[in-house]
């Protein structure tokens, strides 16, 4: 958890998503570190799964490419010991489905992620309800809840008390994918979560440019962004540069609207 605390001293923080092994394993490597190391506050780095069900189309493309190139779960930890050797410092965050860890063994899993430098884990077919097994294994390791425009008050209440790390707060419904703008409501189911929780609030799903993370910044503690990274880097000729770039340019919108 110090990584993660250690982040927030200074929001909004800037936390984009990028799959390991797309759009192979060692670009995939580049490309996060290219993002830790100019402007990511916190990365989420992605298991890739065959049936991706809270991801859009940029993510789901990828992760199966990654797939087909043949990432496994394995790999993907020796990835993350690989970007803490080239020292990547920052908290990562693994963004996975349950099915592959319960393929791989939960506490092989989970013993694994934690020698490998893993500072907590998003879930998105884990509801809280069926996370007792996995969250009595991590120790403390935050599990990150996912809360959206459509969680009733009651839900919202249980899981933000609850929450450890930060809330991972889903802007719209639907699955994952840029959109033209921000939800006119945003402020306001910010605020519907803060009201329950101390732990910061993090915004996902639907941002697409600098801009608008910059207007997400001025109201919640964290900006996530995953399908616009994920398809700017497909789109480059030099991945690792574009990386450099994007996250350059995420990280000066949010310190000019901090």
């Amino acid at each position: 958890m110090n990584r993660i605390n250690t982040a927030f001293k200074n929001k909004p923080i800037f936390m984009p998503y990028f799959p390991l092994g797309f759009p192979d394993l060692e670009t995939s490597i580049d490309v996060i570190e290219a993002l830790a190391k100019n402007g990511a506050d916190l990365m989420e780095v992605g298991l890739s799964f065959s049936d991706p069900l809270a991801d859009g189309p940029v993510i789901q493309h990828a992760t199966q490419i990654a797939l087909e190139k043949g990432i496994t779960v394995k790999k993907a930890l020796q990835a993350v010991v690989e970007l803490r050797k080239r020292g990547v410092d920052i908290p990562l965050i693994l963004m996975g489905y349950y099915n592959p860890m319960l393929a791989y063994g939960l506490e092989n899993f989970i013993r694994d992620a934690t020698n490998a430098g893993i500072d907590g884990f998003i879930i998105p077919d884990l509801p809280l309800e069926e996370a007792g097994e996995f969250t009595s294994l991590i120790g403390d390791l935050p599990l990150i809840q996912m809360l959206a425009p459509t969680s009733p008050d009651e839900r919202m209440e249980s899981i933000a008390h609850n929450a450890q790390g930060f809330i991972y707060l889903v802007s719209v419904t639907g699955v994952t994918g840029a959109r033209a703008e921000i939800s006119a409501g945003l402020g306001d189911l910010i605020n519907r979560v803060r009201a329950h929780t101390a732990v910061p609030v993090c915004v996902g799903f639907g941002i697409s440019d600098p801009e608008q993370a910059a207007q997400v910044g001025a109201l919640a503690d964290g900006v996530i962004v995953g399908s616009a990274c994920v398809r700017m880097i497909e789109a480059s000729a030099n991945p690792v540069e574009t990386a450099k770039a994007f996250a350059r340019s995420f990280r000066a919108a949010l310190k000019v609207g901090a």
